[in-house]
């Protein structure tokens, strides 16, 4: 199995959220239906930002890749600004729908959540081991990534409002799929460039087997989480945890 090996070899951990560090009930159940449900007016308040209008172009290519793959995309309109928007808005929806990790959808949420972050009507959240171990692992001398599908945006906002306080401090990197897809080694090679440690030197932690095997295939450690102890996963080549307590306790 690809277990982590001994304490003082490993130098940086590289964490994914849901079902990980986050339950996957708090994703689901809250921060991807406010986006839902306020991607609409988002967007007719800040449609015309350099930085939202960014967003809108990369959804509007990535409807076309779906459209060439027959994936029956919502249609896109854009003889008028209004209709633009409108067009933006039944293609995100959609791709929430479908639990896309288009990384303009991602961007455009990030946005969203902020405003809600910012107005006290969101607070991340984060399982009660967390805290304990970034803590932990700190003192130990480890340095802590994070790698997403939601934008480094989001990433932040999440860590940085929990119940424990400001966890942001904890943690050096963050990366989201403008790296590279999850289930892809060449994105762990990448993350282990710019963390500036060798792959074998970082335990990658996630719920995902096939992003797992990809760290893997980089060269990194591994674990698989598997947050609630009565399931019973499926076989698996990597170590199972249920607890970051497990980890160099």
């Amino acid at each position: 199995m690809a277990a982590p090996s001994d304490s003082d070899s490993t130098q940086a951990l590289l964490l994914d959220i849901e079902g990980t560090t986050t339950p996957i009930d708090f994703v689901f159940r809250t921060l991807f239906p406010f986006a839902r449900r306020r991607l609409e007016q988002f967007l007719l308040q800040h449609g015309s930002e350099p930085r939202v209008c960014e967003d809108i172009r990369a959804l509007k290519s990535q409807r076309q890749a779906d459209a060439a793959e027959n994936l029956n995309p919502a249609p896109w309109v854009d003889d008028s600004p209004e209709a633009e928007l409108a067009s933006a808005t039944a293609y995100g929806t959609w791709l929430i729908d479908r639990d896309s990790k288009c990384s303009a959808l991602k961007s455009l949420q990030g946005k969203i959540w902020q405003e809600g972050y910012r107005a006290g009507e969101l607070r991340g959240e984060v399982y009660p081991d967390v805290p304990l171990a970034f803590e932990r692992w700190a003192c130990q001398g480890k340095t802590i990534s994070i790698f997403s599908s939601g934008s480094v945006l989001a990433q932040k906002l999440l860590f940085g409002s929990t119940a424990a306080g400001d966890l942001t401090g904890f943690l050096r990197a963050h990366f989201d799929t403008t790296t590279g897809p999850k289930n892809a080694p060449q994105s762990y090679a990448q993350i282990a460039k710019v963390i500036g440690a060798a792959p074998a030197h970082i335990l990658f932690l996630s719920d995902i087997t096939k992003e797992l095997d990809a760290a893997r295939e980089a060269g990194m450690q591994t674990a698989l989480c598997v947050r609630d102890e009565t399931a019973q996963p499926a076989p698996s080549t990597h170590r199972v945890i249920h607890s970051f307590q497990e980890i160099f306790p």
